[in-house]
């Protein structure tokens, strides 16, 4: 007896179809992978940033606090004055920048863990916060000095072009602020392209364990002929939490300054006042340090959609994922990476083929119209009919029909003539059929007559 296997249900979908997806696909998508597994997407990239920003804040705070309490020690308007005055703002100032870069630094950790849970989930998994921590575990440093990489370099070009400028100005007025504004001009097509070609390197670092500058080969080449799209990504997310954040900003500044009036209409400066707007203040930077996580999540999301998607046009990536979904599905252990198995490799894929064109199949050339049959061949059992020969081609003059036989004797039945004169009345009776020559002739009548009969005399 023949065995077969047992039913298996169909793969578990993940957030995209296994398949190269378009614009809109990448764009809805990104949004959806919020609802997928929140606690790791938002829940992990709010906590973040929110410990981030407090003590941030909490930082900054503390060194303007001890810099400028110097200044209660000396004269106002004094040299002495001044000095502390300037040397608390650089030391503010320069305090607020490295922490910012620390930030910006913990901003790269969670774009990292925001890309190795979407890579999950476009196979449908759902991991923990410790399994994905422990794919960007190996590579946290490589994104840290790539991000601290994008920094340095943007504040080398703006410093050398500001220091241009400055050059300029003071020498030829006119002429420093032309070239400022031509810099400036300059500087954000040069900002949307490169921010465009790099998009990708994150994916490329986490998912592929790729080096900082084999990250930024695989991104630059990865984007190739998908410029466009990766870049209308980029910009509708930016904008549009962008136009978000100052919804939310907007109308709470507006309470903020509406509140001590309301509180303290005198002037004067009541305790309630002040705590009434900084609970204001505090409520808003909350609402927009929310929009901020969540601009966060999506765009790291995009990125890794925009990887997948470029892998699969380029390395048939969706082969492999669909090969280890099936196996994982049917039980299969110790599976080896999906997004590990092509990289680098060129699939070529067949270009489409035009709507309404049918397509070209092999042994089959194009229809040059329809020839004429040769004949009618004889079937199974049954004789070819005599007379009739190949019809003529189309557009030629019919050929006459050769004239009717007529049938031989004894081959038309009684019950075929009765039929016949029903229709079109009797039918003259064929001719008799001569004598054959093996068939005697009649005897002559004899004479005899039995005795008794009336012919005996």
């Amino acid at each position: 007896m023949t065995a077969y296997p047992n039913w298996t249900p169909a793969s578990r979908p993940g957030i995209v179809p296994l398949h190269p997806y378009g614009f809109g696909t990448i764009l809805g998508r990104s949004f959806v992978a919020l609802r997928h597994n929140p606690k790791v997407l938002l829940g992990f990239a709010l906590v973040v940033q929110a410990v981030a920003y407090i003590v941030l804040a909490a930082a900054v705070g503390a060194i303007a606090v001890a810099s400028f309490s110097r200044l209660d020690t000396v004269a106002y308007g004094g040299d002495d004055w001044g000095a502390i005055f300037a040397g608390s703002t650089v030391i503010t100032g320069a305090a607020a920048l490295v922490l910012s870069l620390l930030v910006g630094a913990l901003s790269v950790v969670v774009q990292g863990v925001v890309v190795s849970e979407v890579a999950h989930a476009v196979v449908a998994e759902k991991p923990t916060l410790m399994a994905v921590w422990a794919r960007v575990r190996p590579v946290i440093w490589r994104l840290i000095g790539y991000s601290a990489l994008v920094v340095l370099a943007s504040l080398v070009v703006v410093g050398v072009l500001a220091g241009i400028v400055t050059l300029l100005v003071i020498s030829v007025l006119w002429l420093g602020i032309l070239v400022g504004v031509l810099f400036v001009l300059g500087l954000i097509p040069l900002y949307a392209w490169l921010t465009t070609k790099l998009f990708l390197v994150p994916s490329a670092i986490i998912l592929e364990g790729a080096g900082i500058r084999a990250g930024i080969a695989r991104s630059w080449r990865l984007t190739r002929r998908r410029f466009w799209s990766t870049f209308g990504v980029i910009v509708i997310i930016s904008f549009g939490f962008s136009v978000l954040a100052q919804l939310i900003s907007v109308p709470f500044s507006l309470i903020a300054g509406i509140i001590p009036g309301i509180l303290a209409p005198t002037g004067t400066d009541e305790i309630g006042a002040v705590v009434g707007m900084v609970v204001v203040q505090v409520i808003g930077q909350f609402g927009i340090l929310l929009v901020q996580c969540i601009a966060l999540v999506v765009q790291s999301t995009s990125a890794a959609l925009v990887y997948v998607d470029a892998r699969m046009r380029v390395e048939g990536l969706d082969h492999d994922l669909h090969t280890y979904v099936e196996a994982r599905d049917a039980g299969a252990t110790d599976l080896a990476d999906p997004y590990l198995v092509g990289v680098g490799r060129v699939v070529e894929r067949p270009a489409p083929v035009p709507v309404g064109t049918a397509p070209p199949y092999a042994g089959y050339g194009a229809p040059a119209g329809y020839g004429a049959p040769a004949g009618y061949g004889a079937q199974a059992g049954y004789g070819a009919p005599t007379g009739y020969g190949a019809p003529a081609p189309y557009g030629a003059p019919p050929v006459p029909a050769p004239a009717w036989d007529a049938p031989a004797a004894g081959s038309v039945t009684p019950a075929d003539r009765s039929a016949d004169d029903a229709v079109s009345g009797p039918a003259t009776p064929p001719p008799a059929a001569p004598p054959s020559p093996d068939v005697a002739p009649p005897a002559a009548p004899t004479s005899w007559a039995a005795p008794g009969s009336p012919t005996d005399r």
